[in-house]
């Protein structure tokens, strides 16, 4: 075991997939002898050769298309979109295509494809450059929607998206490629079925529910309030599509107070639905009302003030406080 960081998960990951399955195909732009923009997928053309892991035009509609195209034909395509904001314009591909082929043709038709999509904020990037979309994929029925949090999550996770039949999206949390822990991808570990949460750091008197770099961020909270005699229970969503809906219940029955913290803006981001998960099971046994920490209802800012966009540790500790405070009038 060493020190790893996502982004070389990710590319062990790839590697991994490739070797274990010919039909496994990789391409995108500059994924090929350049490495892509983050370097996931260094080196897999000069091990796998220009027919597996390829260049593609800058046309994110076209890669969409092809992988349309390489599914049917009974390849696993895992194309790459540079940045989650560059996505846009293969919407119509994604949801017209990607997610209804299989329901279309009355499941004779597979679509086994993994859209990695480097997204979220926190690198100072240009405009395009930190959405977080999971709230629009995750409403389209015919895909399902992850993120890791870590490198092992990142290894882990990657590879049940691949080997899965359905489409799936696959957000990387740009913020996390390069954050290193110790892991050992010939390890033996328990894989969790599709669709379950992990909770990352047990606790009693809250639970902080999250996904990607933000569960970074709420561990970093549930260590500061640990000094105060708090103690926050962290559930790393995981799948964003499907929802576990009974880890998420199980966590805040336990707790019975929830703070649900993502980048993306308030209204009508996945938090909403969380929230209304958790007061659908567990109403009778919430102490105070879901609290929801997020990026604000503006446009992804200029990384100046990224800083002043992204949910901090005083927002979140905030929350915590509004939700340990709380009583019934």
């Amino acid at each position: 075991m060493s020190d790893c960081s996502l982004q070389q998960a990710l590319n062990m990951a790839l590697q991994h997939a490739c070797e274990d399955d010919d039909r496994v195909l990789i391409f995108g732009e500059d994924v090929g002898g350049l490495g892509g923009v983050f370097r996931v997928t260094d080196g897999l053309q000069n091990k796998f050769g220009a027919e597996r892991v390829f260049d593609t035009p800058l046309a994110e509609s076209a890669i969409m298309g092809m992988a349309v195209g390489l599914a049917l034909a009974g390849w696993r395509p895992v194309p790459e979109i540079q940045f989650d904001g560059f996505s846009y314009p293969a919407i119509d591909q994604i949801v017209n295509q990607v997610a209804r082929m299989h329901y279309r043709s009355r499941g004779k038709a597979n679509m086994p494809i993994t859209l990695r999509l480097p997204s979220f904020g926190g690198i100072r990037a240009p405009e395009h450059h930190g959405e977080s979309l999971e709230s629009l994929f995750a409403h389209v029925p015919g895909l399902k929607v992850v993120s890791p949090s870590s490198p092992a999550e990142g290894y882990h996770l990657l590879r049940q998206s691949i080997a899965d039949p359905d489409p799936v999206i696959f957000m990387e949390p740009k913020s996390r490629y390069w954050h290193r822990e110790p892991f050992d991808p010939t390890a033996e570990i328990e894989t969790l079925p599709v669709g379950t949460s992990r909770v990352v750091r047990p606790g009693r008197h809250a639970t902080l529910v999250a996904w990607g770099a933000m569960v970074s961020r709420c561990l970093q909270v549930a260590e500061l309030a640990a000094e105060d005699g708090v103690e926050l229970e962290v559930l790393d969503l995981r799948w964003l599509k499907p929802i576990d809906a009974d880890g998420l219940a199980g966590s805040v029955a336990r707790t019975r107070r929830a703070v649900i913290v993502h980048e993306a803006p308030l209204t009508a981001g996945l938090g909403a639905e969380v929230s209304t998960l958790i007061t659908e099971r567990c109403f009778d046994t919430l102490r105070a009302p879901v609290q929801r920490i997020t990026g604000y209802d503006v446009p992804y800012p200029s990384g100046a003030l990224e800083d002043e966009y992204l949910p901090s540790i005083d927002r979140i500790l905030t929350g915590v406080q509004t939700v340990l405070e709380y009583r019934r009038g």
